[in-house]
């Protein structure tokens, strides 16, 4: 039987970081709902020139560099940030590939949002179950996300969370000390529509009208219908989907060591939590970075790996949802390899 583990993670997170208080200035929000009810100390923005292929790039550099890998031992490389890249209708996965020397291997484009990493997973186990001749996967994802927010819109206030940074996860072929395990999602496509930019596609293509009329930042056409729905189901459909990635890995909730899931409000997460059956300190939460599209579960592994929380035999849930709407989640085996 083919065993699939996740070998390595890094991360890039930009230079700059705004604080609870100089959101706060911009948004209007008082700095202690901003820290308290949103969860946001603060966020790390990209500069100007620095777009996802650049963030990107810059994990892989540092999951290649801490590994002693040779780019050339890479057989596929996948992107699964965020949808909003550096261009219109154009694939990041064979530009940030080329950039980072893996000539050798081929590009995958799974672009998506916020439920990316726990479908990544399952997307980069299943290649490397159904062809024998792979054995490398380096995934990425980017979000850069924070240059889409208006924060003059208090339709889109939710969203005043949104950061960029960028994460890289190896995948290997009956290898890795840390086995990925299954995958289960939910969708709820009544609210696809709910939250999008409402300008640049084919629906509504930019014109001198959208952009004096501000349509091209992230928007919520009805947030108390949206919250309304939400607040019905979310939580739900984050059980779940965390049950059916358990039961397909032969494991129950009480088995959970440690959660990594996506930046959210503080009263969600800790609901979560509980309904987990965890400690608060057995669950990362993000609140120095803000939400960063399908980056922040892997993340939240990076992390919790470098600070030693996790031991061998740990099952970790990552845990995600995304607009559209889907809930994902994907149980990982720590150390199951390990000599």
């Amino acid at each position: 039987m083919t065993r699939v583990g996740l070998a390595a993670t890094a991360s890039y997170l930009p230079e700059r970081w705004a604080s609870a208080a100089e959101i706060a200035g911009l948004s209007g929000i008082p700095e202690d709902v901003l820290r308290d009810k949103f969860g946001l100390a603060g966020k790390h923005i990209a500069a100007e020139d620095e777009h996802v292929s650049d963030l990107s790039v810059r994990a892989g550099e540092r999951l290649l560099a801490e590994q002693g890998l040779e780019p050339g031992e890479i057989d596929v490389v996948v992107y699964y940030g965020s949808t909003w890249k550096d261009y219109p209708v154009w694939q990041a996965a064979p530009w940030i590939a080329h950039r980072l020397g893996c000539e050798r291997a081929f590009a995958v484009e799974y672009d998506n949002v916020s439920c990316g990493t726990p479908v990544a997973l399952r997307l980069c186990r299943n290649l490397l179950v159904a062809e024998p001749r792979l054995r490398t996967v380096l995934a990425v994802a980017a979000s850069r996300e924070s240059y889409l927010l208006d924060y003059a819109n208090e339709r889109s206030r939710f969203m005043f969370t949104f950061g960029d940074g960028a994460v890289a996860g190896l995948l290997v072929r009956d290898g890795g000390e840390n086995e990925v395990l299954a995958t289960h999602t939910v969708t709820d496509g009544s609210l696809s529509l709910r939250v999008k930019v409402p300008a640049g596609g084919s629906v509504e293509p930019a014109s001198e009208q959208t952009l004096a009329r501000r349509r091209h930042s992230l928007d919520v056409d009805d947030p108390a219908a949206m919250k309304q729905r939400l607040d019905a189901v979310s939580h739900g459909n984050f059980m779940r989907a965390a049950e059916g990635a358990l039961e397909r890995s032969d494991a129950r909730l009480e088995d959970v060591s440690y959660l990594c899931g996506i930046h959210m409000k503080r009263s969600m997460h800790e609901a979560l939590v509980r309904a987990l059956g965890l400690p608060l300190d057995r669950a990362a939460y993000l609140d120095d970075t803000g939400h960063m599209s399908g980056v922040d579960p892997l993340l939240a592994l990076d992390r919790a790996a470098r600070a030693g929380a996790l031991a061998g035999g740990d099952l970790v849930l990552l845990l995600a949802a995304g607009t559209g709407y889907t809930w994902a989640a994907t149980a990982l085996r720590w150390g199951a390899f390990a000599p």
